[in-house]
């Protein structure tokens, strides 16, 4: 029979390679048109196990045909390939693939010129057998994940990935508004806020928030890197380029590619890496060290860090032209000391996952806690208040919350007596403090313009905020009141 007359039959077991992903889908699909066209009365696909010298698993209607023990031994020692053979039982041919499957096509008797045909038949088969292999081992991958996934929100306990913002509402209601307003632009973001104050959660509220919330968040902690590896972690290598190199590694900005990558303590990075970084904020290009290719990445960049960056950059420790492109929309993170009003909610929030994790049920706060936690000044923020609920928790037995030996650990956690400060010194501290209180208080509260606090201490308003923000000072208490309000009002 010549194959020309078969090419419409090729074509049409071509286009249900791409309707049906199911191997048994597939098969039923084209046994009616294999039948009438081509005199194959039973179409199947079986497991070669070589091992135990059998075939298993067969699916589609030749699947009840019983083979002669002689020919599943063939099949079964046969070479893997997509050449056909015939079968010794009857008149039929089948294929054992690269895989380890066979394909079996069982003839009519009579039946001539089907071994050309049968030949043919083997690569669409093969085709719709590696979809099938390829579609489950994603879904073993996803559910691998989900299960994964599933494990560490128990572990957590929690009903979702997401961060929670604890005085999203109150005590950091500007900042989530400012997080409202860029997170559904690709606008770099630098998070300014002392060490502990929760700049991460802040980060990932702004992925989360963003169209790129479907894509990977990835956290780089630039001060834990060494300095001659840093654009190995950032921009990757290729094998070979340096000693060590056993292997071509994609770097932090490939495998962010359509997400966004939080660049944690960005103050740290080293001046080389610095230019490299640029570049990639420019034009999203970049090479892996060692490589001549041009690679590009689609990031977002979100920044954090506690130093002020204007001292950095006046020291030429940081450059400037690298400044104005993270520092695009800044986020001030107020310290905790500065938002009491978040103390409640933030304690409960970590007796009660502290409680389920150390003990299995949630533990409560109660008032004389929350006294004890308004009187402490919380330089470590809110990461510190963390360790101190855990550390209660621990302390307590499982039974309540012993915040005093908790807060009384860190009182006197070694700490030296500080020295005597001699009679007319003040500390440079006190000193910030008084010269910047005096000129909010002439300015009536206002830093910017030409009659700000910023301008009457000739530093930039960005410096002088960050400033007010390590010494616990807020603008708005400047503010002249109302005529007719009080205090308590």
């Amino acid at each position: 029979m010549p194959r020309s007359l078969h090419l419409p039959l090729l074509l049409d077991l071509w286009r249900e390679v791409g309707r049906h992903l199911e191997i048994a889908e597939f098969v039923d699909a084209v046994a009616p048109a294999l039948a009438q066209h081509a005199g194959v009365r039973g179409v199947a696909v079986a497991a070669v196990d070589r091992e135990r010298g059998v075939l298993r698993s067969l699916v589609g209607p030749a699947a009840t045909a019983p083979l002669d023990p002689t020919s599943i031994a063939r099949l079964v020692r046969a070479p893997r390939s997509l050449d056909a053979l015939p079968l010794l039982d009857g008149p039929g041919w089948a294929a054992v693939l690269d895989d380890g499957a066979a394909v079996l096509l069982l003839a009519l008797p009579d039946a001539d010129g089907h071994a050309l045909l049968l030949a043919d038949l083997v690569e669409p088969f093969h085709a719709a057998l590696r979809n099938h292999q390829r579609i489950h081992e994603l879904a073993r991958l996803r559910e691998a994940v989900e299960a994964d996934n599933r494990a560490l929100l128990t572990r957590l306990q929690r009903q979702d990935i997401a961060e929670t913002v604890v005085g999203g509402q109150s005590g950091l209601r500007e900042v989530m508004q400012r997080v409202a307003q860029v997170a559904p632009t690709d606008a770099p973001v630098l998070i300014l806020g002392e060490t502990g104050s929760g700049k991460e959660v802040v980060a990932r509220a702004i992925h989360q928030r963003s169209s790129r919330a479907d894509g990977p968040f990835l956290r780089v902690n630039c001060g834990a890197i060494p300095a001659e590896l840093v654009d190995s972690e950032l921009f990757g290598h290729e094998r070979g380029s340096f000693t060590g190199a056993v292997a071509t590694r994609r770097g932090w900005f490939e495998r962010a590619d359509g997400g966004t990558l939080f660049l944690d303590e960005l103050g740290e990075l080293p001046a080389a890496a610095q230019v490299r970084l640029l570049r990639v904020l420019q034009d999203g290009t970049f090479e892996r060290v060692g490589g001549q290719r041009v690679l590009r990445a689609d990031v977002r960049i979100v920044a954090a860090t506690h130093r002020d960056m204007h001292d950095l950059v006046a020291e030429g420790r940081f450059r400037e032209d690298l400044w104005y492109r993270v520092a695009v929309f800044p986020v001030v993170l107020p310290p905790l000391r500065a938002r009491r009003q978040d103390i409640p909610a933030l304690a409960d929030h970590f007796a009660e996952r502290a409680g389920r994790r150390l003990h299995g049920f949630p533990l409560a706060v109660s008032p004389d806690d929350l006294a004890l936690l308004h009187g402490y000044d919380w330089p470590g923020n809110v990461r510190e208040l963390a360790a101190v609920i855990e550390r209660a928790a621990i302390l307590g037995d499982g039974q309540r919350l012993d915040l005093v030996r908790a807060l009384g650990t860190q009182r006197t956690g070694g700490a030296r007596p500080a020295a005597p400060v001699p009679v007319g010194v003040t500390t440079l501290r006190d000193a910030q403090r008084a010269a910047i209180t005096a000129a909010l208080q002439a300015s009536r509260g206002q830093i910017d313009g030409p009659t700000g606090a910023a301008v009457l201490l000739d530093i930039h308003p960005s410096t002088l905020r960050s400033r007010m923000l390590r010494l616990g000072l807020d603008w708005r208490t400047f503010r002249p009141r109302p005529w007719g309000t009080s205090d308590d009002a």
